[in-house]
């Protein structure tokens, strides 16, 4: 009866059947989080949750469609059905706007959204209800996901489900999310998949996967994928390449995109306005501008002309830095090439000019658009407007205001709230309150970004509290603050030193419904812990856990500042609060916390947390090595330092830790200790080498040891590095006062036979 009613619900949306389906479907999809590859893990998301892994099956279901190896495989090839003829694989899906209004898709979505209440009983209704979807309704379903982990987790779960398949039309929306993210393997596997359906793969396909690979930072694998297609008998048409183009540019390898457009010309490709475009893009990017227009002038040579794209990036460019000249000489050219400047071209000099704070300039091209007959409206003026208030021009602002009304163009609250924020900027909080109260009687209603500009600068000039009277009469006023609003005071509290008030807004904010983010809420805890109030800051972190996102940056914050009041039990206690709350400590809050222990001479301790640091797979930073050799050459702990650097230097390599080891042994007085370590050092032969042995040398003759300085110096000789002739001067001299003459001789002997000196 289930079963009727959603597809009647189907077919018909019947409000009856609806509320069946609904009430029927009340649990949700898993709650864990899938990884890069969309599957999930076998944890429990809470005590009444089940093992999600047996519901959305184990992952060697889809592995099998998987080659080892890192690059996509070549099995690829034309794919056909039962009866010779080829399977359409790629097919844009359109209207999704509408499809994601039908009443099944949104209550699909609804159940994916409280996938945290999931329970497996009613999982064959929803497989019944997924099976009813029409093609575009799925891709409108995976369209919706915000997260596209959860997109792919329910492709993939609803393909292993019987007597349900894959459109071709999902596969390329799929495959069309995953492009705007870095999920390349679940692009790899989506293709796979389309290869073992038998779904014609088009070249656009592996555009998408091209696309990945280039936000993923990997330029060479997204080129590899030529080799892919060739092997499959793929061509590549336009689309591909000037993706292959976007890419390069994108990883600033222009020689490399040059070498492409080559290519299309010797596979008889044209090149379009949108592969020279992209060319133009990165070249003035790069600052290269003359590269840029001599690829304008040899675009006609192609049969493609330039187009107002083209020049609208050259002249972007050059708005940057304010080139005038050129800006008009450009657009001479672009007449020439009867590419005629209109009012399109106009509004983009002016917003260009004002964004880069050439106000001047961009009145300039006003007027002249004026004069010829373009219609400028108050948006254009409120950019010069807002680049006049940015740089402290107010006068010239309010006049800029005035012409706005003389000409018939009244500014708007966004005009308006520039000018507030302009005030405030340049100290004049007293002009703003006047037009902040004046604006309705202008025929404009002040929002809250209005009263939120006005209380930024109440804060910036020391009026935190008066700025929060203001805020607590905002109900009668009618404007409605937001997380900004309370942010902006929280900031003026803390910069006025009054924590409890900015603690107070938070919780305020915490109640209105708004979350902190980690670095505000951060920032807070940095100021309890700098004005030595560490267990204020601890209660802060409780109260936003329930609430609000508080990250292991937050935590470690607090860590460190009880580790500055050398209170180690509260910091451990921390640190076993991040493991309760499934927040992972990084290398940092180990690090904070094994720099305190040895300042404290707690070194059996600090041993045991490099230890379980280090097989928690963290990588020590330079700052952990550092932080280690200060403290452990400080206490004298040699032997246990190198047993660690070893480990270390297995997981992060560090070529000159030992150098370290040595500057900090000789820094503490331990120079015998250092000298033993000569042999570790002198290897590479380079100037931080050379720079550690005198530094060995000048700590021997501070401690009246000129003879292991002799030694030193020597060793240098023997190893092909040249001592400093200054500071062999200085040995020689303290050798002859010590009795040492030959020892002294034979130092500037080794400086003759090396050439440095002559007899």
């Amino acid at each position: 009866m289930l079963f009727k009613s959603i597809k009647y619900a189907t077919h018909c949306q019947d409000s009856i059947a609806k509320r069946v389906c609904r009430r029927a479907l009340v649990h949700s999809w898993p709650s864990k989080n899938p990884n890069e590859n969309g599957y999930i893990s076998d944890e429990r998301s809470g005590p009444n949750s089940v093992r999600v892994s047996n519901l959305f099956g184990s992952r060697r279901d889809y592995d099998s469609c998987q080659e080892s190896g890192e690059e996509i495989d070549s099995k690829f090839s034309r794919n056909y059905d039962a009866n010779g003829q080829e399977i359409e694989g790629f097919r844009r899906v359109e209207n999704d706007g509408d499809e994601i209004r039908h009443p099944l898709v949104k209550e699909v979505c609804r159940l994916i959204d409280l996938r945290s209440n999931w329970t497996p009983n009613l999982e064959g209704e929803l497989k019944q209800l997924v099976r009813s979807l029409k093609p575009q309704q799925v891709s409108a379903v995976l369209r919706h996901q915000k997260d596209a982990r959860i997109a792919l987790q329910l492709f993939y779960w609803a393909d292993r489900q019987w007597r349900y398949q894959h459109h071709p039309i999902v596969y390329n929306s799929m495959l069309e999310i995953l492009s705007k993210t870095s999920m390349y393997q679940g692009a790899k596997r989506v293709i796979r998949l389309m290869s073992r359906r038998r779904i014609r793969l088009h070249p656009e396909a592996f555009g998408y996967l091209m696309i990945s690979y280039s936000r993923a930072g990997h330029w060479r694998k997204a080129l590899q994928v030529f080799s892919v297609m060739e092997k499959a008998k793929i061509s590549p048409n336009l689309l591909l390449y000037n993706i292959a183009i976007y890419v390069l540019v994108k990883s600033n390898k222009l020689e490399m995109a040059m070498k492409i457009l080559d290519r299309m010309k010797l596979v008889e490709i044209a090149p379009n306005e949108v592969t020279y475009n992209c060319l133009i893009k990165g070249y003035c990017d790069a600052g290269r501008i003359q590269d840029a227009m001599n690829l304008i002038q040899t675009m006609s040579l192609t049969n493609c002309y330039p187009d107002k794209v083209c020049y609208h990036t050259i002249m972007g460019f050059y708005c940057k830095d304010n080139k005038i000249e050129e800006i008009r000489s450009l657009m001479k050219k672009m007449k020439e090439g009867n590419v005629i400047p209109d009012q399109v071209t106009y509004n983009t000099l002016i917003h260009m000019l004002s964004k880069s704070g050439y106000g001047v300039s961009a009145i300039s091209f006003l007027k002249e658009a004026e004069q010829h007959g373009f219609s400028i409206d108050k948006v254009e003026y409120s950019a010069i407007i807002h680049s006049f208030c940015e740089s402290g021009d107010i006068e010239k602002a309010k006049e800029l205001m005035k012409e706005m009304k003389m000409k018939g163009c009244p500014p708007d609250i966004v005009t308006y709230t520039d000018l507030i924020n302009g005030l405030c900027r340049v100290g004049k909080v007293l002009e703003a309150k006047t037009l902040l109260q004046e604006i309705s009687k202008l025929g404009c209603k002040p929002n809250t970004v209005s009263y939120t500009a006005f209380l930024n600068g109440l804060c910036r000039n020391g009026k935190s509290s008066e700025a929060l009277e203001i805020l607590n009469t905002s109900e009668d006023e009618l404007w409605v603050p937001n997380s900004i609003t309370y942010s902006v005071l929280m900031h003026g509290f803390i910069r006025e030193g009054k924590l409890p008030e900015a603690h107070e807004i938070t919780r305020e904010m915490i109640r209105k419904g708004f979350s902190p983010t980690p670095a505000e809420i951060n920032l807070l805890i940095q100021s309890f812990c700098q004005n030595g109030r560490p267990n204020d800051a601890k209660k802060l972190i409780q109260e936003c856990l329930e609430k609000c996102e508080v990250n292991e940056v937050n935590f470690t914050t607090l860590i460190n500042g009880f580790c500055k009041n050398q209170d180690l039990e509260s910091a451990f206690s921390v640190l076993d609060d991040m493991y309760l709350k499934d927040i992972k400590p990084d290398v940092v809050t180990y690090t904070t916390i094994i720099d305190t222990l040895g300042k404290m001479g707690l070194i059996e301790k600090a041993i045991e947390m490099i230890n379980k640091m280090l097989a928690k797979s963290l990588i020590p930073t330079l700052v952990t090595y550092r932080v280690i050799i200060n403290r452990f050459c400080q206490h004298g702990r040699v032997d246990e330092l190198l047993s660690l650097l070893d480990k270390m230097v297995s997981r992060q390599p560090y070529k000159n830790v030992y150098n370290l080891v040595i500057e900090k042994l000789c820094l503490f007085g331990r120079v015998d200790e250092a000298y033993k370590l000569l042999g570790k050092v002198l290897r590479t032969g380079s100037r931080t080498d050379v720079d550690c042995c005198h530094m060995l040398i000048e700590s021997y003759l501070k401690k009246g040891d000129p003879g292991s300085a002799y030694k030193v110096a020597c060793w240098m000789f023997g190893q092909n590095l040249v001592p400093d002739l200054k500071l062999c001067e200085k040995l020689r001299k303290i050798l002859c006062v010590y009795r040492m003459s030959r020892e002294a001789d034979e130092i500037m002997l080794r400086f003759v036979e090396c050439g440095k000196i002559s007899l």
